[in-house]
């Protein structure tokens, strides 16, 4: 289907695109940070705010694991299973961030990382599901969300494309109906080059569904492109400030920023208009304003058979075209005209 239902909204083809604000751990474990995040995220101009409700055990057993990134200027190497365990958000958690978006008008969502944490959500009353690049190949989570009947975005980081293909066969035939592919370059932040938006319409094409993007570029210039190429939907990562601590605040969308990439999509909407080869409307009075007539290129006496010398091409676009100016040769006129005349049928003898 290339049209989800997400609540009462619709996403997809012929829809405004979904703009989500991913949150992700960028409230450091602080419930207060992640009101405030949700609060900006809605003033921002977002549709959708999106939360992760792993359990770092789900997918980090060896803590000697480590994870580089730049935090206040500065490089940053700790355990992997640190940075995850204390941004854990508990079912309660959950549950209070849900209402603040419900209170505010935005849809809750949330990537989970086992058959319990997709339960959870489902008990909540949350109307998407994410499905992570990480977990793309993860096919018994994706199996166990297509049954949860809830919709689902997928994301296509780091994937070969029979990874994609299996994941969505797995998904269709585990009985899931509304599914949104995203594509994603799982590098943090994404450099221009590696971002290759022309795998939007590939997607939507080889696979028949709706697709967006996750965007992980610095900026908003990608996210306009993916929605001139047809992207539905929109996640962008979000923080109240870049200089926070933590490993994703330096590449995410501040406020200001996310503001700018909801306004320019709106433009682009606008912009992309029909695809039906006819003048636009405000393009009507330019039509006879700016475009040219046959005139009179010298003054000229009844009874004269017209050559091409009598003929000039001049604005306004009132009388016969200059396309026309072969079906006016030798005709003859019915009666003196001056230079710069436009000619009309009524010009000429019948």
């Amino acid at each position: 289907m290339r049209v989800v239902g997400i609540g009462k909204r619709l996403v997809g083809e012929g829809q405004p695109c979904f703009l989500a604000a991913e949150v992700g751990i960028n409230h450091n474990g602080e419930m207060n940070l992640a009101h405030r995040l949700i609060d900006a995220a809605v003033e921002a101009g977002a549709d959708a705010v999106k939360f992760q409700n792993y359990r770092t055990e789900d997918f980090i057993s060896d803590r000697s694991l480590t994870h580089e990134y730049m935090s206040q200027g500065k490089t940053v190497v700790e355990s992997q299973y640190d940075m995850f365990k204390r941004c854990e958000l508990a079912l309660g958690h959950l549950l209070e961030l849900r209402e603040h978006c419900d209170q505010r008008g935005v849809v809750f969502f949330s990537t989970p990382t086992s058959e319990s944490g997709i339960r959870d959500l489902s008990n909540l009353g949350a109307l998407l599901l994410k499905n992570g690049s990480d977990y793309l190949v993860h096919l018994p989570l994706i199996r166990a969300m297509a049954r949860s009947g809830l919709p689902t975005v997928i994301s296509t980081g780091m994937a070969e494309e029979g990874d994609i293909k299996d994941a969505v066969d797995t998904f269709r035939e585990a009985g899931g109906t509304e599914m949104i592919l995203l594509h994603c370059t799982s590098s943090y932040p994404t450099p221009p080059e590696d971002v290759h938006l022309r795998k939007i319409p590939t997607l939507a094409r080889r696979f028949e569904c709706a697709v967006g993007l996750s965007d992980h570029t610095e900026g908003v210039v990608a996210a306009i492109g993916a929605v001139a190429l047809g992207a539905c939907m929109l996640e962008k990562h979000f923080t109240l400030d870049k200089s926070l601590g933590g490993p994703d605040h330096r590449f995410s969308a501040d406020p200001a920023e996310f503001r700018e990439l909801v306004q320019s999509v709106r433009i682009m909407e606008k912009s992309l208009g029909s695809p039906e080869l006819r003048p636009a409307s405000s393009e009507v009075l330019g039509r006879r304003d700016y475009r040219l007539s046959c005139v009179a290129a010298r003054e000229l006496s009844a009874g004269h058979c017209l050559t091409a010398s009598d003929v000039a091409f001049r604005r306004p676009g009132v009388g016969f075209p200059p396309k026309a100016v072969d079906g006016l040769i030798k005709r003859k006129l019915v009666g003196n005209v001056p230079p710069g005349h436009v000619f009309t049928s009524e010009d000429f003898a019948r």
